[in-house]
């Protein structure tokens, strides 16, 4: 598993600026353009660290669409909460170099419809290696026994160069509804 975070960070970060704005639009148009998105009232989207798929233009739409748009927000012990963000909310960096909302609303994770969700490296079958903190596995963990899949989606989006041949999941890895790529 370590192999495999490293590989696929390394292939993200080698990427060019100009590759990574232009595979982020196409990511970005193919999340905007789902039903998940469409349908969805209450999104989670993590906010981008430099690498990342740059999420910007999903929250853009979805603030236009008047869908309201949670953040990741991390605190001790592992945990993860969600809270709302506007267009005027301010943000603040972390410890962990992530921007979190000072101030907003939080959600129970169970009442988002759609969960945009950051990835390391991921395989064909839906499973995903993240950077390693367990966080979005423990958030989630109330979706691993489900039969059918109502909601939160969690729909993983990352760069093509970030796919694996296959992860083996540990027990506690809860797999992504699906993954938006650059590539088809």
């Amino acid at each position: 598993m370590k192999e495999l975070r490293a590989r696929a960070l390394r292939a993200r970060r080698d990427m060019a600026h100009d590759a990574r704005v232009q595979a982020s639009a196409i990511v970005c148009q193919r999340v905007i353009r789902s039903r998940e998105f469409c349908s969805a009232k209450a999104l989670a989207c993590y906010l981008p660290m430099a690498d990342e798929v740059d999420t910007r233009e999903i929250i853009e739409r979805a603030w236009r669409a008047n869908k309201r748009i949670f953040v990741p927000v991390l605190r001790a012990r592992g945990k993860m909460l969600f809270r709302e963000i506007q267009s005027e909310t301010t943000l603040a960096r972390t410890s962990y170099g992530l921007w979190e909302p000072i101030s907003g609303d939080f959600i129970n994770p169970r009442d988002l419809d759609l969960v945009i969700t950051p990835i390391v490296a991921f395989d064909c079958e839906n499973n995903r290696i993240g950077m390693g903190g367990g966080y979005f596995d423990r958030c989630f963990s109330f979706l691993r026994h489900r039969r059918h899949w109502f909601r939160p989606k969690l729909v993983g989006i990352a760069f093509m160069c970030q796919k694996v041949e296959k992860i083996t999941p540990n027990a506690w890895d809860i797999p992504l509804y699906r993954v938006i790529c650059d590539a088809t």
